[in-house]
């Protein structure tokens, strides 16, 4: 899998096979760690699994039935709910947005083992200011760290907030949102700001924090004072503006970001089917790949399509680009339906 052109799913098989051979089920999120190893969650079995540098796809979690249990334990015996999106720490623990449990979670490949990290496992509302996994959350679709991993951002959609964890004190607190519904204005104190539905997030070398707004189909960024402003879409659905300004082009449900090492936004601009690059030097916006739906495409195959080479790109039969991840200059993108 680090070469070329790979592939997952399209078999019969529920893993332990080379992962061609393999059966996947909405797969929602995939990252690639520091030693070269693809993990990747699949959302409606609710399960972890980790492709092999030989290729072979291990199930790490239960699966197939949804569940909020097995912390301090081995993964082969955790439950998972809804999980949509991962981050890799410096360290190769693995991240989980474990999303109807309003909860992240640590798998730890060392000791095999996962952890609680954020979330008591109830969806409200708590606990800024004190450690992250004492606090609520509602439902938690992305993760991102920042530059240095020195902390990590949550996309709190059903609190309209984007909140921050430090990873040495393992305190957290709100940077964007104050839980009500709205169009920030440009220029807002962040958190003061109302937002529409922070569905993703990323963050660039400078610490400046992008997010994705799915119905808001905007792409926004906190900057280092904490102000923010949106730099991508008019609030309206649409596929317009390639090669212009950000802010005249419009988005379609966005549902994923990530930055590539020159600083731009890539953009999963699912219900176009397209991926996209905002360009902060510029403020302007183009299509590095697009993503086609292809009722014949095997459930995912992962190819070479996205311009930061060498890239591969997840299809599915459904195919709108869902998930992504670039390390190095490298882009990793799941294919999917339209889903959550």
């Amino acid at each position: 899998v680090d070469h070329g052109e790979a592939s997952a799913g399209g078999g019969s098989a529920t893993g332990d096979r080379p992962a061609q051979q393999c059966r996947l089920v909405e797969p929602f999120g995939i990252v690639r760690s520091p030693s070269g190893e693809f993990y990747l969650v699949e959302m409606t079995i609710h399960r972890l699994s980790r492709i092999d540098r030989q290729g072979i796809l291990q199930p790490l979690t239960a699966g197939d039935q949804p569940g909020n249990s097995g912390d301090g334990g081995p993964a082969s015996a955790a439950r998972l709910n809804g999980p949509h999106a991962l981050a890799i720490a410096p360290d190769g623990a693995v991240y989980l947005a474990d999303t109807w449990n309003s909860r992240v979670r640590r798998f730890d490949p060392r000791d095999g083992k996962m952890y609680a990290f954020a979330g008591t496992g109830v969806a409200g509302f708590s606990g800024d200011g004190g450690p992250a996994v004492a606090a609520q959350f509602g439902n938690v679709y992305d993760i991102a760290f920042d530059a240095g991993a020195r902390r990590m951002v949550v996309a709190d959609l059903d609190n309209r907030r984007i909140r921050a964890i430090d990873m040495r004190s393992g305190l957290v607190s709100t940077i964007a949102g104050n839980g009500e519904r709205g169009i920030p204005a440009d220029g807002a104190l962040a958190v003061a700001a109302p937002l529409v539905d922070p569905r993703a997030v990323a963050v660039d070398a400078h610490d400046q924090v992008y997010i994705a707004e799915r119905s808001g189909h905007a792409l926004r960024v906190v900057d280092g004072a904490g102000r923010i402003r949106t730099v991508v879409g008019n609030g309206a659905p649409g596929a317009r503006g390639d090669g212009g300004a950000g802010r005249d082009a419009q988005l379609n449900g966005p549902k994923h970001l990530d930055c590539d090492p020159a600083g731009n936004v890539l953009i999963a601009d699912t219900e176009n089917h397209r991926i996209r690059r905002y360009r902060p030097a510029t403020g302007t916006v183009e299509p590095p790949g697009s993503v086609r739906s292809n009722a014949y495409a095997p459930p995912l195959t992962l190819r070479p399509e996205i311009e930061t080479a060498p890239g591969m790109i997840a299809r599915s039969s459904r195919s709108l680009p869902w998930k992504f991840a670039l390390r190095n200059g490298t882009g990793f993108a799941c294919g999917m339906g339209s889903g959550s």
